[in-house]
């Protein structure tokens, strides 16, 4: 099954569905700004990470599992699903209750670990980084090198080197800080799949509502 996932993949396609559970390499734990998720996606529809007063920074996008290159989704488990008393309860860390589930169906069935357990080890990972306190003390959208926002982070977290975290953009905003971690949650070089920085100058930074 690896070979055959090494081999699709050297095909051009960058995951595969139906992997084994318990079957991956390290973990990309994504840091969504939850300002550039509500002004692309989440006003529209609706989202209650987007509220007036949610107070929404650094969202934990999701904890993935990840191989060398490429990473498995969907796979097969006999781990209960969680409740959506469950999914809620995460709600405050994923951003909404659904995207707590869509986390879980995609990308928690291959870690291996029961809903409840990969959503403690989410929380873990999320509360071993810190995040950057500056960003929450903008009035004003900014326009700024992504590669400031990286600087801030390893400045915040000095176990960091800048090969363990990428800086993603989407439209032209700054979209995710992107921490690569072993599987107990050390921080590791990044894959060359996802080592990818953006390159962006003068990358918009919408201030927290």
């Amino acid at each position: 099954m690896r070979a055959l996932s090494v081999l699709l993949l050297s095909a051009g396609m960058a995951s595969a569905d139906g992997e084994r559970a318990g079957d991956f390499d390290y973990y990309v734990m994504a840091l969504s700004w939850s300002p550039t998720w509500c002004a692309l996606e989440g006003d529209r529809r609706g989202s209650p990470q987007c509220d007036a007063d949610a107070d929404n920074g650094w969202i934990l996008h999701g904890l993935w599992p990840q191989y060398e290159e490429g990473w498995p989704s969907y796979c097969p488990t006999n781990a209960r699903n969680p409740s959506r008393s469950d999914t809620r309860d995460e709600a405050d860390l994923f951003g909404s209750s659904g995207n707590a589930w869509h986390q879980w169906n995609k990308h928690g069935r291959c870690t291996g670990l029961t809903a409840a357990d990969y959503y403690a080890l989410a929380r873990e990972a999320y509360g071993r980084v810190t995040r950057p306190g500056i960003f929450r003390k903008l009035e004003d959208p900014i326009r700024l090198p992504a590669s400031v926002v990286e600087q801030a982070f390893l400045e915040e977290n000095e176990a960091l080197d800048a090969d363990q975290i990428t800086i993603t953009c989407k439209s032209g905003r700054i979209q995710e800080a992107r921490i690569c971690l072993t599987r107990d949650l050390k921080p590791r070089r990044c894959g060359n799949d996802v080592i990818r920085d953006c390159r962006a100058t003068d990358a918009l930074f919408d201030p927290i509502r």
